[in-house]
């Protein structure tokens, strides 16, 4: 498996809204799309900021893992996601390098990716997202 870049970093947010007066008002970064993912309680936001990009995370369920996050420690950066070219290849290689994928599978992820996360008792405390194709709205990658 070879990344070749950061697709986003993702940030836990109790409200998008008020966070867009950070990364869009004051920073002047381009908010490219605003998404809901019910199936997994969220509602995201991307915002453009140079060659990747920001991923907002809101709750729009009480049991969603940000819900979980937010109430466990607070507003901040929860993953950080790499692009790879193969999700099914690299849950194979994480799983061969003794890495936990949360799942066996790929997941569904924001503008039609494919994603899996790793475990961050795996990766030395940090939870990690892998990220097979192109967001379809296209701002940093495609």
């Amino acid at each position: 498996m070879r990344s070749d870049r950061i697709d986003h970093i993702g940030v836990a947010v109790k409200s998008i809204e008020e966070r867009l007066r950070l990364y869009r008002d004051l920073l002047k970064l381009e908010l490219t799309e605003i998404e809901e993912l019910p199936e997994r309680g969220l509602k995201v936001a991307f915002i453009k900021a140079g060659d990747t990009r920001i991923e907002l995370l809101e709750p729009i369920a009480e049991n969603s893992q940000i819900s979980k996050f937010l109430q466990t420690k607070g507003e901040g950066i929860h993953h950080i996601a790499f692009h790879v070219d193969n999700i099914s290849d690299a849950i194979e290689e994480a799983l061969a390098m003794d890495m936990t994928p949360l799942s066996k599978e790929p997941q569904d992820g924001a503008g039609g990716t494919k994603i899996v996360f790793l475990h961050p008792k795996s990766t030395g405390g940090i939870l990690v997202e892998l990220v097979e194709g192109f967001h379809r709205e296209g701002c940093s990658n495609g």
